[in-house]
């Protein structure tokens, strides 16, 4: 089985979870590492993954996206493109990915994409079942019964993750199971900064995706000028939101062919590179969760 992490997810969940008075030695706040290292250690003794993946990201704010709706993110935009992360959080992320190379753990990005692009293209092109860890509902669009993948969400909490399957998606949000990115593209989703179609909500966009089966499906009906399954006025709002609708599919569906590198993404059973494990321990105080990390590791 496949395990695929949403790392900017986990990290900031981390953070934001445990006390930034958890500190190296020399004072520096760890928290956001060590809660990364010890959620690991509960997914690897839970899911027993053969293979195992910290996807990251290489570009928060891809350029394709931003160019096809330039409200992308905008609100978590510091300066520049650089995206806002709090000042005792952004010195930690170089130190999580040391403590992942040493560890021997798949780390990367790929150059132009998100996290989420990396998991959807190592989720479409696994021949095995996947898991997906992450507390973003737009990668509940990569569920898929057949294969199997499915996601295992975070919102409450790494000890009681929420499994996300098809049958979840429909009864969640009363769609189809695999329409979650075709519902959202509609429905939008301020965190994103994604618009939405003005004046269809979530209701809506579910009874439209229902009725009509994807959003391709759903531009055709309205390109050929019928009214048949379109709710009172909702119509007349897809028509006014013509143009977004034709760009917002690139924006909300994740990648599925980002150039993956060539990498071993088999879990280890030990660490790659003991001394600077050991070193990175040391100088970040990091020997009670790298202990429990490496005990799991050893016992899969």
């Amino acid at each position: 089985m496949l395990l695929l992490l949403d790392t900017p997810s986990l990290y900031f969940r981390a953070f934001y979870g445990i006390p930034e008075s958890i500190t190296a030695p020399d004072g520096t706040p760890v928290n956001a590492v060590r809660g990364l290292i010890d959620m690991i250690a509960t997914l690897v003794r839970e899911y027993s993954p053969t293979e195992l993946v910290a996807c990251m990201d290489a570009d928060w704010r891809p350029a394709f996206r931003v160019a096809a709706i330039p409200t992308y993110k905008t609100h978590r935009v510091a300066t520049g493109n650089e995206e806002e992360v709090p000042d005792t959080l952004a010195p930690q992320v170089p130190v999580i990915e040391e403590v992942l190379d040493a560890l021997g753990i798949a780390s990367f990005g790929v150059p132009g994409y998100e996290a989420d692009d990396v998991i959807g293209t190592l989720a479409t092109q696994a021949t095995g079942a996947v898991d997906i860890v992450t507390g973003d509902r737009d990668l509940f669009q990569l569920v898929d019964d057949a294969k199997p993948c499915r996601a295992l969400y975070t919102v409450r909490g790494i000890r009681n993750l929420q499994l996300v399957d098809e049958a979840f998606v429909t009864a969640k949000y009363g769609i189809p199971g695999r329409a979650y990115a075709d519902f959202a593209t509609l429905r939008g989703d301020p965190s994103d900064g994604l618009p939405g179609v003005p004046g269809i909500g979530e209701k809506t966009a579910a009874a439209l995706i229902t009725r009509f089966g994807s959003l391709p499906a759903l531009l055709a009906a309205l390109d050929s000028g019928t009214a048949d399954g379109f709710p009172a006025g909702a119509r007349t709002k897809l028509a006014a939101a013509r143009d977004y609708l034709a760009v917002a599919p690139a924006v909300v569906k994740v990648a599925h062919d980002a150039p993956i590198p060539e990498i071993d993404l088999t879990c280890p059973a030990k660490p790659r590179d003991p001394e600077r494990l050991v070193a990175l321990a040391d100088r970040y105080g990091l020997d009670s969760p790298l202990n429990r990390l490496l005990a799991v590791l050893a016992d899969r």
